[in-house]
């Protein structure tokens, strides 16, 4: 994957998530973009055309399941990848129920992030 292809989506609520996954991930060459809402979501990801999208839960204003499956609902969109990330017990059904790829339990460590998202990405290439 290129520098130019290395490009991520984070939407969540939580600036500390935000600031320390940008972090971690901007040090392994990822270009990070950051939403604290889940508004407009289809012409932001358009806009952006990420390799990867990381999707709390509990995200503001229509939540996270319902974002994520209109990303899965559009035809130019639903070949992203996405990581639903959430604090719920129930966090693998919340992902199925959403139609994302993966998920990863909040809190999570560094390492399990970036193995998450290797992951997918080698399951859609």
């Amino acid at each position: 994957m290129s520098a130019a292809e290395k490009k991520i989506i984070i939407f969540d609520d939580d600036e500390d998530i935000l600031s320390i996954c940008s972090y971690i991930l901007a040090q392994q060459g990822w270009q990070v973009f950051t939403y604290t809402d889940c508004n407009d979501i289809a012409d932001r990801v358009s806009a952006v055309d990420p390799a990867v999208i990381l999707m709390d839960n509990w995200i503001p204003d229509a939540g996270g399941i319902i974002a994520t499956q209109t990303l899965k609902n559009n035809e130019s969109l639903k070949r992203i990848p996405v990581v639903y990330f959430s604090a719920n017990s129930d966090i693998q059904l919340l992902a199925s129920h959403a139609g994302a790829e993966t998920y990863l339990a909040k809190p999570f460590d560094l390492d399990e992030l970036e193995k998450v998202i290797n992951r997918v990405l080698l399951k859609t290439a």
